[in-house]
């Protein structure tokens, strides 16, 4: 698959609520993921990023809206922006609590048709 063809599906599944199958669909089961905010958490590996989605997953008591923008692609890497307006469960996520609004910009590294590395930014 090619960088746009990725792009183009992952934001398509993402907007049809099917955020745990992208992993299967799209990701190197070598796959690293960068959350850039806080502390710089990194994780390693497929089951390592399926652990962290299932995880995020169910701090949220409430999605209001979330929104996936469209991606911008380069040869090997594209970006892409999240917007979500989420009310979290009490104490599931420290310094998250209550409604919250935000927009985070994730970026995509692909390798031999699947994604090897993602970096989240705020």
């Amino acid at each position: 698959m090619t960088t746009q063809v990725i792009a183009d599906r992952l934001v398509a599944m993402n907007r049809e609520g099917l955020h745990m199958e992208i992993y299967e669909a799209l990701y190197s089961p070598e796959v690293v993921s960068v959350e850039r905010t806080g502390e710089g958490q990194e994780d390693i590996g497929f089951e390592a990023i399926k652990k962290k989605g299932d995880f995020w997953f169910s701090t949220i008591a409430q999605t209001h809206a979330m929104s996936v923008g469209e991606p911008v692609v380069a040869d090997n890497s594209f970006a892409v922006t999240f917007s979500m307006d989420v009310t979290f469960k009490e104490g599931a996520m420290p310094g998250m609590e209550g409604r919250q609004q935000f927009t985070e910009l994730a970026v995509y590294i692909v390798r031999d048709g699947k994604i090897v590395r993602e970096e989240f930014w705020s």
